[in-house]
């Protein structure tokens, strides 16, 4: 299974990451949303782990460039904030699958992504 995590906080993002090889999934990283368009250019990857206020603030165009390039990509937002938790991220990311707070514990969102990866 290849997954991408798209999250500025690398401390985290390599937590997470460590969590799913554990369960057998190839992982790549992205800081940014120039790195994760770069991975997205070269890779297809059945999840998406994206930070949706990556710092630079753009990850819903991660989320649009990834639903462009591989359609069958599914994406699990996360964020800090509760501005999405009406339920627009799912209107606004035809390919969302879920949107958690970054706060959820790394096996349960290690869970998560591989009931997604395996969806497909």
């Amino acid at each position: 299974m290849q997954i991408l995590i798209a999250e500025s906080r690398t401390p985290l993002a390599n937590l997470w990451k460590g969590h799913m090889e554990r369960w057998g999934a190839q992982v790549d990283l992205a800081n940014c949303a120039n790195e994760a368009r770069e991975w997205i250019e070269t890779r297809s990857y059945e999840v998406i782990l994206l930070d949706v206020m990556l710092d630079d603030g753009e990850g819903l165009c991660v989320a649009d460039y990834a639903r462009y390039r591989h359609p069958e990509t599914r994406v699990v937002f996360v964020s800090s904030s509760g501005f999405f938790s009406d339920g627009s991220i799912f209107r606004l990311s035809p390919n969302a699958r879920a949107f958690l707070p970054r706060s959820t514990t790394p096996d349960d969102l290690s869970t998560l992504v591989e009931h997604y990866a395996k969806a497909g």
